[in-house]
């Protein structure tokens, strides 16, 4: 049986990037697949602090995170996880803080610093990375996101194996946009376009997750 964790990097755990992250892990679970939905801002923790120790030859700490807190033990569990699902809405331009900590946390101690970056990894791990964002399409194409989320998913891929993505944009950011400074967004579209396409994106998801969830 395989084992699919997902790490949700928003602060809101029943809106757009929770949703899909259960999506993906019902159709994970669809294959026969024991899944985990991780939710960062639970968890006190901090990003890398450069302290080395995962790096320090004949060191304890070699090719592991040395610092331990509430994250520690997540990071464990994705060493016996067979696939991994992120999701993240955009903050300013890139993932949350949260999730931008967590992947420093989880990355690092992999990389091998030798001519071709080797990873520590013990074996191969499918992963995934969803993506939320207000801004439509047209912003997100001036913004150039899509080359920080290729970007990502090359390193995913290097450390841990196939990796995919994909982003849900223009969406719903407010129950009552009435109660928010929004004129930038007319709350009529933006809740048509949620009844009609985020479904879709739901079914994306569960697509993903269908596909992860039988490991290799």
């Amino acid at each position: 049986m395989t084992n699919v964790i997902a790490i949700n990097g928003s602060p809101r755990k029943t809106w757009n990037t929770a949703q899909l992250l259960e999506h993906a892990l019902k159709g994970a679970a669809s294959t026969g697949a024991e899944t985990e939905l991780v939710h960062l801002y639970d968890l006190d923790y901090k990003g890398c602090t450069s302290c080395f120790s995962c790096k320090l030859v004949g060191g304890k700490s070699y090719g592991k995170c040395a610092l331990k807190d509430d994250l520690t033990p997540v990071l464990e569990k994705i060493l016996s996880a067979d696939a991994l699902i992120l999701g993240s809405p955009i903050y300013v331009g890139t993932a949350t803080g949260e999730m931008r900590s967590f992947l420093e946390r989880l990355l690092y101690p992999y990389i091998v610093y030798d001519p071709v970056r080797s990873s520590l990894f013990p074996k191969k791990m499918a992963t995934g990375f969803i993506y939320t964002m207000g801004a439509d399409e047209n912003r997100v194409k001036d913004m150039e996101y899509e080359a920080q989320f290729r970007l990502t998913a090359a390193i995913l891929e290097r450390i841990f194996g196939p990796s995919e993505w994909f982003m849900v944009t223009d969406t719903l950011q407010f129950d009552d946009y009435a109660k928010y400074v929004s004129s930038g967004f007319d709350p009529v579209v933006k809740a048509q376009r949620h009844e009609k396409i985020f479904p879709d994106e739901c079914k994306k998801a569960f697509d993903m997750g269908k596909r992860l969830g039988k490991g290799f």
